[in-house]
């Protein structure tokens, strides 16, 4: 039967009361001496400690599960390959791009500092044995201690939520036997170090929702801040962290529409004040502290090292060997007489390229090409990669004195230094992109195809760098003055003819980054006779260097567009790859590591019993949210109003916490793995807890059904334990296993686990 209500219900929110203390009775200052007053000030300090023993009980039980043997075992498992690797040129200053924010890394940099570790050990493949110069249990050591904190964290956030003392053991119980998180906790991994960031910043965000009444004070404020910043670290470590940011700045911005704009007791001006203040302390702390961690990144990263490539010649030139070591002392401006070698500056690193070949007459498809001298995008320094400025009304290729500089609007020539002919383009299409225009060297068959080498250099830049044509620092578009196009890196690769390098064209869409090059090696022609210069050009790459300045403001600007906007092709097909509808049901996990004198192996599966249960309650908690909103938008209250307000409160942050963290990964195109599941999992295991409880209240009508129930729950809870102790050998990879032992563990066939000794 439906009752209708008068009026609707304010929403409850979960309070903690706090203890009554005892009032201590006045005392009079006039009437006490001087001297006791003083001394009744001295011992006013005053510490209260409190430990919540089920909390150190849930932590004890992480560390025994999560330190047992860390150090073992002493070979290279999964993506410490790449970490440790990380971890490695911290240790040496050396610079790396990784796409991931790097407070991760580093706090585990900071660990094998303490370790003494000297990072010249070589992470070059899955399954190597470590040295003795490796303090592996360091490196290991951060991971492992945040994993062992998820556990007790997670079970303040469900007290902190209002769910009951044994609900908030559950949820931590799940998250203490589940295999796939005991795994993923003991390695050099960051999943750990994000979760446990996310937790930390969504309880104390749950602190700062049971103050809402006692706004603007100093706890509270505090508190928020506090928040923030936690949940900036998760974002901080891994980019699917800012999904937990997300939440949080949701919920505190729904907090105030619901709660602040309706409270009378709030003037105007005062609540536009907080909203200012909401809103500044919302932007401000995530992109100081993103900033900061990103500061002593670059700070630490002073070297050149393998991944300069990836980066900009003025990024490059700005560390110290490498590019630096190859510019020094090299001339600013591009003059006529210029010696140069144009790099693609955005994207993938190559080099404007051009060598005696020519193009086939006829491609596969039977379109014709202008059979001229091939123009390519080489990614590797050569030779054939310099480039000599030539005004067009000068014959000779002398840098003057003094230089004749090139500036911006200018028409040049471009001298391919090596075979001595002009960059050209025409109305032929491409070889590899027929909507564009082919580029070539040309080559006079006096066949009535006339030169069209004529080239103006446009700085889009200049507002920065000035209207001199600069080495390094500027970008520069070069338009075809025939044909109005610009020259273009393409992107697609050339055939066995063309040495399998990457296609140059041009094109009528000016404003695109593969469209910008800058001049990265410089040096002024001193010869006028063409074997004179071709020796000269030998030594071209013998210049002796040094670094380039750039602000660190600069290298964080460049870094952030290169993590954000990668070029480079993600690995597709991986034999252990996934996508987000089998991350449920845990179709397919991991291979970590092998052991190779026998099938012990290291292998990401989760506790079946806990990863089922899971998805069933996250199910059975959608079903009844939409059959309470419902039944309530039809005036039907089947729950009281407190326990409504509890579900909503616990699926608000529990079950959007799920959502916020799964359904990005449905628009990502990229190769994607079962610890991509991770930070959703966790909201999952931990709402399965609250729905469980649920269960609880709405048989509360019979002693009975409660009575079956918790033994169902109890049964459960033991298989669970079953589980992770049978499938604790894949976790560990202490065991050596024979084949039949591998076989048993392989529970559903889409299971790869391996078998290599019979």
């Amino acid at each position: 039967m439906c009752h209708e209500k008068t009026k609707p219900a304010e929403e409850h929110r979960s309070m903690k009361t706090s203890k009554k203390t005892t009032e201590k009775p006045q005392i009079r200052t006039n009437d006490i001496p001087t001297t006791v007053i003083h001394q009744t000030w001295a011992v006013k300090y005053r510490f209260n400690v409190e430990i919540d023993m089920v909390a150190l009980l849930f932590f004890i039980g992480g560390l025994m599960t999560r330190f047992y043997r860390l150090s073992q075992p002493k070979h290279i498992v999964f993506d410490e390959l790449h970490f440790g690797k990380y971890v490695g040129m911290y240790m040496k200053n050396t610079f790396f791009f990784d796409l991931h924010p790097p407070l991760g890394k580093l706090l585990v940099s900071v660990a094998a500092t303490f370790a003494d570790f000297n990072g010249k050990f070589k992470f070059d493949k899955i399954g190597s044995p470590y040295d003795d110069s490796v303090p592996i249990f360091a490196l290991r050591f951060i991971p492992a201690l945040c994993g062992s904190l998820i556990i007790p964290t997670s079970y303040l956030l469900l007290l902190e939520l209002g769910c009951r003392q044994w609900t908030a053991a559950l949820g931590a119980f799940l998250l203490l036997f589940d295999n796939a998180f005991l795994t993923q906790s003991r390695f050099i991994l960051m999943e750990p170090i994000l979760l446990l960031f996310t937790l930390l910043g969504l309880l104390y965000l749950l602190k700062y929702r049971n103050m809402q009444l006692r706004i603007s004070g100093v706890k509270w404020w505090s508190t928020l801040s506090i928040s923030l910043i936690f949940l900036s670290f998760a974002f901080s470590v891994k980019y699917i962290g800012f999904s937990a940011l997300a939440l949080g700045v949701m919920i505190v911005w729904r907090d105030f529409w619901f709660y602040l704009l309706p409270n009378k007791q709030i003037t105007n001006q005062r609540l536009v004040l907080h909203a200012l203040l909401l809103g500044a302390t919302s932007m401000l702390i995530p992109l100081l502290v993103y900033v900061s961690v990103f500061h002593i990144h670059l700070s630490i990263l002073s070297k050149a090292g393998p991944h300069d490539s990836i980066m900009t010649s003025a990024f490059q030139a700005s560390l110290e060997g490498g590019l630096a070591s190859i510019t020094k002392g090299q001339p600013l401006e591009v003059a006529h007489g210029s010696q140069i070698t144009l790099r693609h500056t955005h994207g993938k690193a190559c080099w404007l390229h051009s060598h005696a070949e020519v193009y086939p007459i006829r491609y596969p498809d039977k379109r014709g090409s202008s059979h001229q001298q091939q123009v390519t995008c080489y990614t590797f320094k050569d030779l054939n990669n310099w480039w000599i400025v030539r005004r067009p009304d000068k014959s000779n290729l002398v840098v003057s004195s003094p230089p004749d500089a090139i500036k911006h609007g200018d028409i040049i020539h471009l001298i391919h230094g090596i075979t001595g002919r002009a960059l050209n383009s025409h109305d032929v299409s491409a070889p590899m992109s027929p909507h564009n225009q082919e580029v070539s060297c040309y080559v006079d068959y006096n066949i009535s195809m006339p030169a069209q080498n004529l080239w103006k250099v446009d700085i889009i830049n200049r507002n920065v760098e000035g209207d001199v044509w600069h080495t390094i620092q500027s970008q520069v578009r070069l338009i075809h003055v025939n044909s109005s196009q610009a020259l273009k890196y393409s992107g697609r690769q050339l055939p066995s003819w063309g040495y399998n390098q990457m296609e140059i064209v041009t094109d009528q869409v000016h404003k695109q980054d593969d469209t910008v090059w800058n001049v990265e090696e410089h040096r002024y022609t001193k010869f006028d006779d063409e074997k004179e210069r071709e020796r000269d050009l030998m030594n071209a790459e013998m210049i002796p260097l040094q670094g380039t300045k750039l602000s660190r403001w600069a290298k964080f600007v460049e870094l952030q567009y290169k993590m954000l906007f990668p070029s480079q092709e993600n690995i597709q097909n991986h034999m252990y790859s996934s996508d987000p509808l089998e991350w449920p049901l845990m179709t397919r996990g991991i291979a970590y590591w092998v052991s190779s004198q026998h099938n012990g192996q290291i292998h990401l599966i989760g506790n079946v019993a806990v990863w089922y249960a899971g998805t069933l309650c996250l199910a059975i908690y959608a079903c009844l949210f939409i059959f309470y909103l419902l039944r309530r938008r039809r005036r039907c209250y089947d729950i009281d109003e407190g326990t409504w307000n509890h579900f909503v409160n616990t699926g608000l942050i529990l079950f959007c916490g799920f959502l916020f963290h799964y359904l990005p990964y449905f628009f990502i195109d990229r190769t994607m793995f079962l610890h991509h599941y991770f930070p959703a999992l966790m909201f999952k295991l931990l709402l399965t807890a609250v729905v469980i409880e649920h269960l609880f209240v709405l048989l509360s009508f019979s002693k009975i059904a409660q009575t079956a129930l918790g033994c169902v729950v109890i049964m459960w809870m033991a298989s669970v334990g079953f589980v992770f102790v049978k499938f604790s050998d894949l976790s560990y990879g202490l065991s050596p296993l024979t084949s039949s032992d591998v076989a048993r563990l392989r529970w559903f066939e889409t299971w790869d686990l391996i078998i290599h000794k019979e």
